[in-house]
């Protein structure tokens, strides 16, 4: 058995209110799991887990955002018209443009309403079919390192890797895919964004943690506690993500 990227998890001040923006930014469903603490975001018409999908928990946490994320999400777009009306319905939803040293380059840098950074990118025949998130992007120092350890931990497959990125994608090939680019900023802090891995139905949690372990994955205490129904690692760079227990 394996594991594979079933959803992010997306640090909050108010998760509420963040949630109905990244809702009305994707047409996507919400509904509150946990009043005040966690709220779902769900493609209409598909039935969690999907591997059409990467689905999002919006998460309240106390500590606010104080760096440049190293996880964001890209927005697939279809045309140099749909671009446009892309960035302008979203910053009418409260989206503001954002400068990460981006530069002249063909996609659209915003920030949320609570500042976190994301792209949304130029038509790429690539994203033609991901839906309306086209990546998962996670800065790291050693995409090849970081591929390696990716490509093992979970059934997505390797589709390119070079000394500056590494691009994975659903075992199915479908949804988004998960964009590994080499930066050279250092992890400082606990990342607002991390990814969620969930075993098949009749995997085991337990088993599945041990092989990422062994894979150099290492445990990591970020107060949850010892009842909860994950388990939190970090990844060979230091990045945070969670085992989720089997569906």
């Amino acid at each position: 058995m394996t594991m594979r990227l079933v959803q992010i998890a997306m640090n909050a001040q108010d998760d509420s209110a963040l949630g109905r923006f990244w809702a009305e930014a994707l047409g996507w469903g919400s509904s509150v799991e946990v009043p005040g603490v966690v709220t779902n975001l769900e493609p209409e018409g598909l039935v969690y887990p999907d591997p059409a999908a990467v689905y999002i928990d919006v998460i309240t946490v106390p500590e606010p955002k104080t760096v440049k994320n190293r996880v964001h999400i890209d927005l697939a777009t279809t045309s140099s018209a749909h671009h446009a009306e892309l960035v302008a319905r979203l910053e009418d939803l409260g989206a503001t443009p954002a400068d990460v040293g981006q530069g002249d380059v063909p996609w659209t840098v915003l920030a949320d309403p609570e500042g976190n950074e994301f792209c949304v990118a130029e038509p790429r025949e690539i994203y033609r079919d991901t839906g309306p998130i086209a990546a998962v992007v996670a800065d790291c120092t050693d995409p090849r390192a970081m591929a390696r350890f990716w490509d093992e931990a979970m059934d997505w497959t390797l589709h390119e890797v070079t000394d500056d990125h590494a691009v994975l994608r659903s075992g199915k090939g479908v949804g988004p895919y998960l964009r590994l680019v080499r930066t050279p900023d250092a992890k400082t802090v606990k990342n607002r964004v991390h990814l969620d891995l969930r075993p098949y139905p009749g995997g085991d949690r337990a088993v599945e943690v041990a092989r990422v372990r062994a894979l150099g994955a290492a445990d990591i205490d970020l107060g949850q506690g010892d009842d909860v129904p994950w388990t939190c690692l970090v990844d060979p760079e230091g990045n945070e993500f969670d085992v989720l227990a089997p569906a």
